[in-house]
């Protein structure tokens, strides 16, 4: 989806859930699309909208992100680090998507594909329990990472 078309649909939402598109909320949502493949903080969020209108206020950035939230135009994760993290919900995902957090260089990578649709059956059927969405997050070492480690052990054993 375009950033123009993203726009619409955000505004959209808002309206029907009583808010407007303010200019601060705008700038917000533009930086989220701008950056969709990062998992910016509130705080990242707020450095790149001040480039955008100077005028915006942090706690303006953070009440954008918990409307947005709410909404589910955004989904606030955390990673690691205990930092809460913004990631936008992609267009008709029924399901917030999965991540790979790499433990050594603190890489984090998207998997869009739904993994768990077989597990959400049997969590239903077995604990009676409606599942309307969940978050997978597979903490391990990436495929570079793992590079680095195996040449630096080459290099030792060589020695």
């Amino acid at each position: 989806m375009n950033t123009v078309a993203a726009l619409k649909k955000t505004k959209q939402q808002l309206h029907d859930s009583g808010f407007k598109l303010t200019p601060q909320r705008e700038a917000t949502v533009l930086v989220l699309l701008e950056n969709e493949k990062e998992h910016l903080s509130a705080e990242e969020i707020y450095f790149f909208v001040k480039k955008k209108s100077p005028e915006i206020g942090l706690a303006t950035v953070y009440r954008t992100l918990e409307i947005l939230t709410e909404l589910n135009v955004v989904n606030k994760v955390s990673f690691n680090d205990g930092v809460a993290r913004y990631d936008l919900r992609k267009e008709g995902a029924k399901h917030f998507h999965h991540h790979l957090l790499c433990l050594e260089c603190g890489n984090i990578e998207e998997i869009e594909e739904d993994l768990l649709g077989e597990v959400e059956e049997v969590v239903e059927r077995r604990y009676q329990f409606l599942v309307k969405d969940h978050r997978l997050t597979f903490h391990g070492i990436c495929h570079s990472c793992q590079e680095k480690m195996q040449a630096n052990k080459d290099t030792l054993l060589s020695k």
